[in-house]
């Protein structure tokens, strides 16, 4: 990658939310230290577990994704991190990039199919997620779903769609438009979309929760965010449905979450167990069954949550790897306003 450290610290600090970093036990200096960009809410409970897993004591730091990733790259050699936990190929392609991850064993690397692990080896996926477009039947028919990129930026759609700008998932989302797509593309595509007016919100909760309230049409979200809300109010009171986008489309872009194994760690065998941890049975029902994501080892499947086959669902063909482009991400979404 030809992209240098400072300025990817710089384009990771610009993702940064006001989330504050949190150490999620007692500092022990024997501790295997994880940076989590995922949410304690949704993981906090499976990574309560790695001791058993691991062996030793662990300590988990929680904050955004790219929030992580900047305090790695700029710790650098420094840092007291194991294992890099993130909520997106992006971030983990950013750091993997610049050499702060460690390649990963054959046999941690073979848990899931190739194309949910890194091109050089250094990260692996944990689980997947679907972008979908979560709308009130109430305000919109079937037949205007959005079948494209195309029809989301269609007249019809102005000022009735909502997205979270600052979130990583709407920016990989974009990322993967300009992988491709092209950057011509991508940026005639995000002028036509902020020329329709969207509403902005901060997260992905906030949008689907307008659109079952009946305040917003239709918004731009990851799947497992409605199984959730299902899973706490029950089907009868969840009026916002899902339309998931076919045919290859970058509006059903497939991320993934995942981990890696940190560049000049003294506690390597540890680290290791702890991603065979999140390759686990274990592991996979828990992102299956609580977090309602879709499960990366092919043996493990919902038993809570219908969620339907990945296989059906047709997404764009992308090396995810490439998500890791992100600095142009942010260039291109400053320019457009949508930042």
């Amino acid at each position: 990658m030809a992209v240098g450290r400072i300025a990817v610290v710089l384009f990771v600090a610009a993702l940064l939310t006001t989330s504050v970093v949190a150490c999620d036990s007692a500092e022990e200096s024997d501790a295997l230290v994880i940076y989590s960009g995922r949410n304690k809410e949704l993981v906090g409970g499976l990574l309560d577990r790695l001791k058993q897993a691991t062996g030793t004591p662990v300590e988990v730091r929680y904050g955004g994704s790219g929030e992580m990733a900047a305090q790695l790259l700029e710790e650098g050699e420094r840092t007291q991190a194991d294992v890099f936990f993130a909520q997106d190929a992006g971030a983990l392609g950013a750091v993997a990039g610049q050499g702060r991850l460690s390649p990963l064993p054959a046999e941690v690397l073979g848990l899931v199919p190739a194309g949910y692990r890194a091109d050089d080896g250094r990260w692996v996926a944990t689980s997947a997620r679907v972008r979908v477009v979560a709308y009130d039947p109430r305000a919109v028919t079937e037949a205007e779903l959005p079948k494209s990129l195309d029809d989301i930026v269609d007249l019809k759609w102005k000022g009735r769609l909502g997205f979270a700008p600052t979130n990583g998932s709407w920016q990989a989302f974009v990322t993967s438009v300009r992988v491709l797509k092209g950057e011509d593309f991508a940026r005639d595509w995000l002028r036509r979309f902020a020329a329709n007016e969207p509403k902005r919100f901060d997260n992905n909760v906030a949008i689907l929760n307008a659109v079952n309230d009946g305040q917003l049409p239709a918004g731009l979200i990851n799947h497992y965010y409605w199984y959730a809300k299902v899973a706490e109010a029950g089907t009868g009171a969840v009026r916002a449905k899902l339309h998931y986008v076919p045919g290859g489309d970058p509006l059903g872009l497939v991320n993934v979450a995942g981990a890696g194994v940190v560049e000049g760690t003294d506690r390597k065998d540890a680290a290791l167990k702890a991603v065979r941890f999140l390759l686990s049975e274990e592991a996979q029902r828990h992102f299956a069954d609580v977090t309602a994501e879709y499960p990366v080892v092919p043996a493990v499947t919902s038993a809570k949550h219908q969620l339907p086959p990945l296989t059906g669902l047709h997404g764009p063909d992308i090396d995810l790897s490439r998500l890791s482009s992100l600095q142009q991400t942010v260039a291109l979404l400053q320019e457009t306003g949508l930042s």
